[in-house]
């Protein structure tokens, strides 16, 4: 195994806490009360000296801002130790008030959709997954599978709708974050389709609508590997070709919310046709259906691709290990593609970790050696660090858990606003 590539981590528990664990800074940073909220929940239980150390304010300011967030019913105070490095007594802990706030998150994806329900704290109280099929649907067809999501998460949780704050959902295609507007996406037959107006109109709660490649980003830097880092990628390989970026301690979307489409950078003039519609996209190389119709090419009759897909990807990635020569090549052949566009990746923007993640990493042709070593020659490196992988193969509830963080992270944000003025 190459030196450079960090195998799967845990995520993290909401004892642990969940939440960036690096302060914001400039524009995107949080008012004061909330960064002790925010302190409170990434640590998981705090004292009030901890929050003083850490935010650099005043003790008496702690204790101020604190006794606001406690009465307002977000924190509460617990016995025995708080966790921290000092010595001395005991010191009373604070911790984040679960029931204070729920939210949802789902991935909305081909084949199968998949959801949580979390609670202020980040815990999860239940999940649920549907099967979704592998063809594109109306608007409204989409609208009735994410209900039955929904339905299915209260009936397991015993919570009220009326309890739930807001719902983040991830999705693949084109997704202009701000206004909520699908301009693109394999799920849908329509283009430009304004998802958060139906959904508000059919849920009557606040919707955060994003790019699914961004929501596993926002499960990384909330709940695992990228929590601690202020720089890093994320790298999706799947029924598509995802990336998420995090700069500064901050999701990175583009002037429009749209950038970031790393499978749709092309990597062959008028080469493969991508479901996208154009050609030469790098994900019409590297994806799903990619691999799926350089079986059905290479390998002919003697291939069987009318099974369900996730069959049809186990089967010939079997051949290949087994020695087939021809299912072979097509994992490598796609593996010399991904290297290149991860050289473009590290050129760009330098990141200190890419994670790789999504389904296909379950098969090591995606990190062997020989993909590392291109995506290094690919790149100039004179004076730079090496930039190092980690592969991450979670199981898709983590997408959706990446949703309940966006979604809570706008909740958390209204909640203490209306404290404030309040």
């Amino acid at each position: 195994m190459n030196e450079k590539i960090i195998l799967s981590r845990a995520l993290t528990t909401p004892r642990d806490g969940c939440g960036p664990l690096l302060q914001g800074s400039g524009e995107n940073a949080f008012s004061l009360r909330q960064q002790v909220f925010e302190y409170v929940r990434a640590h998981g239980q705090a004292a009030r000296a901890d929050i003083t150390t850490a935010l650099g304010i005043s003790p008496g300011s702690a204790t101020t801002l604190t006794a606001d967030l406690i009465t307002s019913g977000f924190l509460r105070e617990f016995e025995g130790r708080a966790r921290e490095t000092g010595r001395g007594r005991p010191k009373v802990g604070l911790e984040v008030v679960p029931n204070a706030a729920y939210v949802i998150g789902i991935k909305l994806a081909f084949n199968r959709h998949t959801a949580v329900l979390a609670d202020f704290a980040g815990k999860v109280i239940a999940d649920a997954s549907f099967p979704s099929g592998d063809t594109r649907r109306p608007m409204a067809q989409l609208l009735q599978e994410t209900q039955n999501l929904v339905d299915r998460l209260l009936k397991e949780s015993g919570i009220s709708p009326s309890d739930i704050k807001a719902m983040g959902i991830g999705m693949p295609g084109i997704i202009d974050h701000s206004t909520g507007t699908v301009a693109w996406s394999s799920l849908l037959e329509v283009r430009n389709e304004d998802l958060t107006a139906a959904f508000s109109e059919r849920f009557g709660m606040p919707l955060l609508l994003d790019n699914d490649a961004n929501m596993l980003t926002l499960a990384e830097l909330w709940f695992g590997e990228g929590r601690a880092m202020s720089d890093f990628a994320v790298v999706t390989v799947e029924s598509g070709v995802g990336m998420g970026l995090v700069l500064r301690n901050q999701l990175y979307r583009g002037a429009h919310g749209m950038g970031l489409e790393l499978g749709h950078t092309k990597v062959q003039l008028d080469g493969a046709l991508c479901q996208c519609g154009q050609r030469g996209c790098l994900e019409a190389y590297v994806a799903d259906y990619a691999l799926i119709r350089e079986a059905a090419t290479a390998l002919g009759h003697s291939f069987d691709t009318s099974k369900n897909p996730e069959d049809v990807l186990a089967t010939l990635f079997e051949r290949a290990k087994s020695g087939h020569t021809a299912a072979e090549t097509i994992f490598r052949r796609a593996g010399k593609y991904l290297s290149l566009g991860l050289s473009n990746v590290v050129q760009l923007f330098d990141p200190e970790l890419i994670i790789l993640s999504g389904e296909r990493m379950q098969n090591d042709y995606f990190y062997a050696e020989e993909v590392l070593d291109t995506m290094e020659k690919l790149t100039l490196n004179e004076g730079r660090q090496s930039c190092r992988v980690a592969v991450n193969a979670w199981d898709d509830l983590v997408w959706a858990r990446g949703a309940s963080a966006l979604a809570l992270s706008s909740v958390t944000a209204t909640l203490i606003d209306e404290m404030r003025a309040a």
